[in-house]
């Protein structure tokens, strides 16, 4: 047997003469001597401990197999997925006017209409009597902001709701709101028909909230939000998000003892997490903003996600462990409908013609050569350690960035730099069981 390719070592914080050993390609984390570590895969090591480190998948019997499976992976992932998981664009309209919008010059009074939510509701249907395993359906409305499309939303969620029912699969939505129009009589009629979840975005403490993100008027929009969080907190899972720019991430925390003092905590929020303002290509981003991250392996990104990563979990908010992730892209059933019914594979996508899969009336087209789906499948990144963390990176940062999706959006300057402390995280506040 020999040592998986797709392993981290690193010290352990607790004791001197002891490693811990990571597997990047599945998250598993071991704590063991180091006398121990220096005999992989030696076959002296007892069978009890050969067994553990096998089933965790550090030790392999062949690296051509491994290198085989991780080639297979996402077709795997998506040959067992049995889920239809659709961003729905219920308009590009919105009542706050954010400094760094990501729709851009995209934004405008543009709403799907009722001819369209009947072609989506019969797109939805036929997609899921097509593959006869589907066990769900699950539609994030998204926008703009979705809520300025409730009744249309309503229609959609209760003809899906009886369909899903009747064929006997799962089905639920999700909201991406700005969260000034998420009231509890909104939640109370939408929650019978399948809203479970809403993701809130709060830029920071109030100061900073209400310059990113106030009202067409100019008014502050923190103190209408956060009434609303507390108002549906206890009805749906409440998950918050922020965007931070390199000159304010370090207040952020501020937002965080906010939250605890307004019993605003968990279980009250379900999670927390917060990204980076993301850049825009020309033609598409706010004129008059240029704060965006267009990488992220921005040196300055290595110290404000570890230090903002910490200040959320030290509070007892959740966030995920880090794990092998896969693009949006790469899923065969994650697909984004615009208002119009347009289909793309990424909100980033939005408005370039020339990323459109297809439409809800004609169906998709094989986009795995205009989106570099297997950018990936080369000698340099099959032979990373940290692959199964990438799998190529972000293709819309690599568009933004360099103006095509040609080769890869390598992750590794980001992860040499940050995976250790990461982990260790993850092992401090019990993530990693």
């Amino acid at each position: 047997m020999q040592l998986t390719k797709y392993h981290k070592i690193y010290p352990s914080n607790k004791n001197i003469h002891s490693i811990i050993l990571y597997s990047t390609k599945n998250a598993a984390v071991v704590e063991m001597p180091k006398s121990l570590a220096e005999k992989l895969p030696d076959p002296e090591l007892s069978g009890e401990d050969r067994k553990t480190l096998r089933k965790l998948g550090f030790l392999i019997n062949s690296p051509d197999k491994e290198k085989k499976e991780l080639l297979g992976y996402i077709d795997e992932l998506n040959e067992l997925n049995r889920t239809l998981n659709i961003k729905l664009v219920m308009n590009l309209d919105c009542n706050l006017a954010c400094k760094y919008c990501f729709e851009g010059t995209r934004k405008g009074r543009f709403y799907m209409t009722n001819r369209t939510a009947d072609d989506f509701i019969r797109f939805v249907m036929n997609k899921v009597r097509d593959r006869d395993d589907f066990e769900e359906i699950l539609i994030t409305y998204y926008g703009g902001e979705p809520l300025l499309s409730t009744d249309l939303i309503t229609y959609i969620s209760r003809k899906l709701k009886f369909f899903a029912r009747d064929i006997g699969i799962r089905f639920r939505f999700y909201f991406v709101t700005n969260g000034t129009m998420l009231s509890k009589e909104i939640v109370k009629t939408l929650k019978p028909l399948g809203l479970k979840e809403a993701y809130i975005t709060i830029d920071g403490p109030r100061k900073v909230h209400d310059r990113f993100r106030p009202f067409r008027t100019g008014r502050g929009s923190f103190d209408i939000i956060l009434k609303n969080v507390k108002d549906v907190s206890g009805l749906i899972k409440v998950k918050l998000g922020g965007n931070f720019s390199r000159e304010n991430y370090m207040i952020f925390p501020k937002l965080l003892g906010y939250l605890h003092r307004n019993g605003l905590k968990p279980p009250k929020i379900n999670s927390v997490q917060f990204f980076p303002v993301a850049a825009e290509s020309a033609g598409f981003g706010p004129p008059d903003f240029h704060e965006g991250c267009a990488s992220v392996n921005e040196p300055w990104l290595f110290e404000a996600s570890l230090f903002l990563r910490e200040e959320i979990l030290k509070r007892g908010f959740r966030l995920e462990k880090i794990a092998p992730g896969v693009c949006m892209m790469e899923y065969k059933n994650n697909l984004l409908v615009n208002y119009d019914g347009s289909i793309y594979k990424c909100p980033g996508l939005i408005g370039r013609e020339e990323f459109k899969v297809g439409d809800i009336k004609t169906g998709i087209k094989d986009f795995r050569m205009s989106h570099n789906l297997d950018n990936w499948k080369n000698d340099e990144c099959l032979d990373c350690a940290s692959l199964p963390l990438c799998f190529g990176g972000c293709r819309y940062m690599k568009l933004v960035r360099d103006g095509n999706m040609d080769g890869v959006d390598c992750k590794k300057p980001y992860l040499d730099a940050t995976l250790e402390t990461l982990v260790k995280q993850d092992i401090r506040y019990g993530l990693t069981v």
